[in-house]
């Protein structure tokens, strides 16, 4: 039998026990302030129909789709016998005869197949979150990945600008508590965009311009302005275009701008009125002792997918450390049209876990107890010491503290060289004297230091 070179699928990660306490640290963080605001966990299933995953993501996602082979014998079916491989673009014909199923895409596409399949057992409006893995068929490259996880919170059935606010608000709850202090939540609507694109007279090109002014950080104000003449704008577009790509101030003159530039523009003034209100309601809230550490920044170059969304739209990146957005988000109007189910609103945000652990890893925030597996490590020297720890291994575990009774009486070196490499910040030294006397050895693996202690002492201080 030939030996197989074990290797990993590209875009794909295996784990460690290091990286997962550290990547549960984070998911946990986030969950708690999810529930915080109401939001019930579910899980959807890591394949769905073909069919319900198809024709959501435009032609390129559709590329994207890791498709699964049905079983059994394909050639056994005449359809598939007669099938005609020198036909051009058969791949396209071919994948419904061997394929009717799919790895999901995102979380989102499932989520509004499972709204509509429950409609009848929840309750409106409808507060989700998922933390889940998804796939996307997509050339790996560095921080791309096959297979990937999102974290995403939803609502749906409220047209509720409260909704808007309180995602603020989480965002700035959760990442506060994973240690981060300076990073800005971007705000924008995609109304007051349609009203830009309408004072100037180019309605039908608002995707041209959002596209381009989009890549503002990127490209510069030269670079837009290229690339919006080549789109179909003229110089005199550009001309009522910069001012409002070029907002300065503070967020209340920003919004005075903007109501001059589109005071003749009925959508764009109903943008302007729903971003006061989320600001409104966020002051509101933050009235009451919640600390804001976010920067809250209206960016009208903000678009992210503006096809998608309808109303509010939020992005979240952090001003410690050279990274792409950590978060972000908005409001759609009918998420689950696709299924029949129509004029049911919607908003939500996501959370990248993977960009937020780079962050966390190179700012050194993730606190000692999220890179701790076991606490403390029990000592065997012999059979007696064995017989006489078990009673103890079980006491700790009882009050809650992750312990570990080395497997077998091994040379002390080797027993200590195990807690050495898994990180076990305490070992208990039970030899002949101790169980004599009833007081053990504590040795803390990080300063060196020994303390005798008994058990309820032990107990105390790793409590």
């Amino acid at each position: 039998m030939s030996v197989i070179k074990p290797s990993l699928a590209k875009g794909t990660r295996d784990f460690t026990p290091v990286e997962m306490v550290k990547r549960n640290f984070i998911y946990d963080t986030i969950k708690t302030v999810f529930r915080k605001y109401g939001y019930a966990e579910i899980q959807t299933p890591s394949f769905e129909n073909l069919s319900t995953l198809t024709g959501k993501y435009g032609d390129e996602g559709d590329k994207l789709i890791f498709k699964i082979l049905n079983s059994g014998e394909y050639l056994k079916d005449p359809k598939k016998k007669s099938f005609d491989f020198a036909e051009e673009d058969n791949s396209n014909k071919l994948i419904p005869l061997i394929s009717e199923k799919a790895l999901r895409y995102d979380l989102t596409v499932p989520f509004a197949r499972y709204v509509v399949m429950h409609q009848h057992e929840i309750t409106l409006p409808f507060k989700r979150f998922q933390v889940q893995p998804v796939w996307r068929a997509d050339r790996p490259q560095k921080g791309r990945y096959r297979e990937f996880y999102q974290c995403d919170v939803d609502v749906v059935g409220s047209e509720s600008l409260l909704n808007e606010a309180e995602f603020i608000l989480i965002y700035n709850e959760a990442l506060s508590k994973l240690g981060l202090k300076d990073f800005t939540i971007k705000i924008n609507n995609r109304k007051i965009l349609s009203g830009i694109a309408e004072i100037i007279g180019k309605p039908d090109l608002i995707i041209d311009m959002t596209v381009a002014i989009d890549k503002l950080d990127k490209i510069g104000l030269d670079g837009v302005s290229k690339e919006l003449l080549e789109r179909g704008f003229t110089e005199q577009d550009l001309e009522k275009l910069r001012p409002v790509i070029l907002l300065e101030g503070f967020n209340e003159e920003k919004l005075a701008s903007l109501k001059e530039v589109l005071a003749e523009s009925e959508t764009g003034l109903k943008g302007i009125a729903e971003i006061e209100q989320v600001f409104d309601y966020v002051e509101g809230l933050i009235a009451y002792g919640l600390p804001l550490t976010a920067k809250l920044e209206l960016d009208i170059t903000l678009a992210r997918g503006l096809n998608y969304y309808t109303g509010c739209i939020f992005e979240v990146k952090t001003n410690e450390v050279a990274m792409g957005s950590i978060g972000g988000g908005g409001r759609y109007d009918d998420l689950t049209g696709m299924f029949g189910l129509k004029g049911l609103t919607g908003v939500g945000v996501s959370f990248g876990a993977d960009r937020i652990y780079d962050v966390l890893e190179e700012l050194n925030l993730f606190p000692a107890s999220a890179e701790v597996g076991t606490k403390v490590l029990i000592s065997n020297f012999d059979a007696e010491a064995e017989k006489y720890a078990l009673p103890i291994v079980q006491q700790l575990r009882n009050a809650g503290i992750a312990a570990e009774l080395y497997p077998s009486s091994a040379k002390l070196k080797k027993q200590m060289a195990y807690a050495d490499a898994k990180n076990i910040p305490y070992v208990i030294l039970i030899g002949g004297d101790e169980i004599a006397s009833g007081e053990l050895t504590l040795k803390d693996m990080q300063t060196g230091e020994q303390k005798k202690l008994t058990v309820l002492g032990i107990l105390e201080l790793l409590k």
